[in-house]
Order: C-alpha cells, then structure tokens, then sequence
C-alpha cells in the first residue's frame, strides 16, 4: 500500500515536469537521477515537493529535506536544487551559482546545519534565478548582483516631481519599520502607505492565499483600460526581502517587472537604467554599502535626491527607449522608501 502511494506522487511528480525538456533530458540523464533522489526523500518531503510543483508555488509550500549523506550515494552531476529546478522550472538551467536561495526557505538562514547529520532544501520553489547581464543592454538589462556597478542617482524630483516624498524614509525609522511602500497608477498614489516590519514582504494583486501587500484592496475612484490591462497581470506580484547587503526583489508573477534605483547602473550615467526581471528571477534592488556615496547628489537643474528609494513598474517598462519616458507614466507602479540607517 505505501510502496504504491509513493509510486502515485512520483507519477504526479513526473506528469508536471517541464514542457520544454528534451528527450535527452527527460529520458536521459535527468529522469535515472531524479527517481534516485526521490528514492532519498522521506513520505512527507515527497509529499511536499508534490504541493509545491502541483501548486507552481502558489501557496507557501515547505521545505522539501534531503540529507546531505544521503547524496553522496546518488551517481550524478547535478546536486539535487539544480536538479529540481531543471525539472520543474529552468531546463536551461546549468550550475548552482546561477540561483539564489529565497528568504521563504529555512536554508536561507542557516537550518539544517552542517557535517553528517546536515540536511538541505531542494522545493526548486525555495529558489530563484539571479537576473544576469543582456546584450545589448538598452533599453534594459538584467545585471549580476556579483559585478552591479553603481551609478549617480536619478533625482528624486523629476520632471513630475509631485510623487516623490523624501520625508518618509525619515519618518520611517521613527516607526520601526525598514521601508514603506507606496502604490501608484500613473501619477496618483492609490491607498496609504503600507508599513513593513518583517524581513520580508509579499506584495501581489489578489492571492487567495498568503498575507502582505494586496493591491486588490485599494479602490481608486476611476480607473482607465491601460490601468486594468496592467493590474490584471500583476498576479502573484513579487517578494521583497530586506538581506545582510541590501534589498532583493523575487518576480513572483507570470509577467516582467521593470525596476529603477540609485545603487544601479554604471558610474557618471546620466540618468538611471530601467532593469528588467523575468518571472522566476531575483535581482538586488539596493545596496546599502553603495548608497552611502549617494549623500547630497545633486542633479544639474535639480534639487536634492533622496537616494533611499526605488521604483517597480509592473509589466510596463519605462525610459529613453520607450513611449513611456517616465515612471510616472506607467499604468501600475510601486515605490520603495527605505528607511535612513542610523
């Protein structure tokens, strides 16, 4: 009776692997691997890693454990994260150094230890894709937070200076709280500002499960086509985490976000690139080492940037490039105030 249960996840598991894998991948090298880690996963880590894939990672799933002992037993190349995620979500994927674990995941904070007895998670939900460099890079790119240089800042007031309040990031860590968010559709702020205390923060449209920021709860008195064409592909929306270097932004939906900020781009830019991040992928927003650089910049023509700030767009992009040339004329968009470190 077990042995057969086990056999039904591990045909679920099967039925939903990726649609793009190759017949060289799916019977091949990947599919003799794959059954051999789930041979080393116990009843309840099978179970979960069913919720997770079944779920694309909807819901908040659980960490899938496998011993790190056990591995060793397991005749493969792949380790056993890479593996998954090659399945499941990136068949292009290659090498461990090309993902980043997510704050969600118990590994990220150092559970399961280390030595004989140490465990790791592979949910290939637990885990995303680093953005990386694109050629050529305008209107665009997807930069490596291993080689991001940093540019002068974009002032915070541009040619539609009336959204930008510098205030808050000071008035934010008289709160406790490391940032606040602030939603808008083209140049009218929808809502308050949502306060974030946690280490992380989810912020999607209309989710039947998990908690955060739901931008589905803001009523606006009236909003136009372009604006419900946008939110209608938020979905999922993104996490933002606050980690040891700075912020991180995971694309938790199924369309590009487009992000702007002062710790991004190359040196003496005259104004800031707008970087793209697909579904799946994590990029680092901000810096907290490379802002310190920022005080005081000012723009020729302008008044005083405020450097604790960054701004995502929603499945619209903005700049030089575009028809949109700025965030102000994006149907959805979020600011990010952070608050100053003491």
């Amino acid at each position: 009776m077990f042995r057969s249960r086990r056999a039904g996840l591990v045909r679920r598991l099967w039925r939903h692997r990726c649609a793009t894998l190759g017949p060289e991948d799916g019977h091949g090298a990947l599919k003799p691997a794959a059954h051999a880690l789930f041979k080393k996963l116990k009843d309840e880590e099978l179970e979960l890693l069913v919720q997770a894939v079944e779920s694309r990672g909807a819901g908040q799933s659980g960490c899938v454990w496998v011993a790190r002992a056990e591995l060793r037993g397991i005749k493969q190349a792949l380790p056993p994260q890479v593996l998954l995620c090659r399945l499941y979500r990136w068949p292009d994927l290659r090498h461990p150094h090309e993902l980043k674990r997510l704050s969600c995941c118990q590994s990220f904070w150092g559970w399961g230890g280390c030595g004989e007895g140490a465990t790791l998670c592979c949910n290939p939900h637990h885990l995303s894709r680093l953005a990386m460099p694109e050629t050529p890079p305008p209107p665009y790119s997807r930069i490596s937070p291993f080689s991001c240089p940093w540019p002068e800042p974009e002032s915070g007031c541009s040619a539609h200076g009336d959204w930008q309040d510098a205030s808050v990031s000071r008035s934010a860590a008289r709160d406790g709280c490391w940032c606040k968010l602030a939603y808008w559709e083209h140049r009218t702020r929808v809502g308050r500002l949502y306060a974030v205390h946690e280490a992380s923060v989810n912020i999607f449209c209309e989710l039947p499960q998990g908690s955060g920021f739901s931008l589905g709860q803001l009523q606006a008195e009236r909003r136009s086509q372009a604006v419900r064409r946008a939110r209608s592909k938020i979905g999922r929306g993104l996490l933002l985490s606050r980690e040891r270097a700075g912020v991180w932004a995971y694309n938790r939906s199924e369309h590009p976000i487009f992000v702007s900020s002062p710790t991004l781009g190359p040196p003496g830019a005259r104004s800031l690139p707008v970087h793209k991040v697909l579904p799946g992928y994590s990029l680092q927003v901000f810096d907290y080492e490379r802002v310190a650089g920022l005080a005081g910049w000012r723009k020729p023509g302008d008044g005083p940037c405020d450097p604790h700030s960054v701004r995502i767009s929603f499945a619209k992009g903005w700049g030089p490039c575009y028809s949109r040339q700025f965030v102000t004329s994006c149907p959805c968009w979020l600011e990010i105030l952070l608050s100053t470190p003491r």
